[in-house]
């Protein structure tokens, strides 16, 4: 009976002192399929976990455009397989490497979820 209650006072603390809230913070699986045209690039959700918008964001080593692009967060509020967003960017590929970064909700963990090199366009 001791023991028992051990263990519910230590679970019941570690929740109440925060220190349960990392354990949801892990990063979602998913693999995501990029497409490129000379000036920009279609990331689509192939398969996995679904994921809030809000938390992915799409990085290049080349400047993107953001401005007239169709983010994942204009998508609605969740991301799942199927879902496009495309991104410009300001000149023609050059190899560049994109990724899809997810960052968790209170900021202390992220993790590239996919990652391409983007074909050289400028030849």
């Amino acid at each position: 009976m001791v023991a028992i209650t051990v263990i519910l006072a230590a679970v019941i603390g570690a929740f109440v002192l925060n220190l349960g809230q990392g354990v949801q913070q892990t990063a979602p699986q998913a693999s995501f399929n990029f497409d490129y045209t000379n000036d920009s690039v279609d990331v689509t959700h192939e398969t996995g976990d679904s994921i809030e918008a809000n938390l992915l964001n799409v990085t290049s080593s080349a400047p993107i455009d953001y401005t007239g692009t169709e983010q994942f967060n204009d998508q609605g509020d969740t991301v799942s397989a199927g879902t496009t967003a495309t991104y410009n960017v300001t000149n023609d590929w050059e190899g560049e490497t994109v990724r899809v970064v997810w960052e968790s909700e209170n900021g202390e963990n992220s993790a590239t979820l996919s990652e391409s090199t983007a074909p050289d366009y400028s030849s």
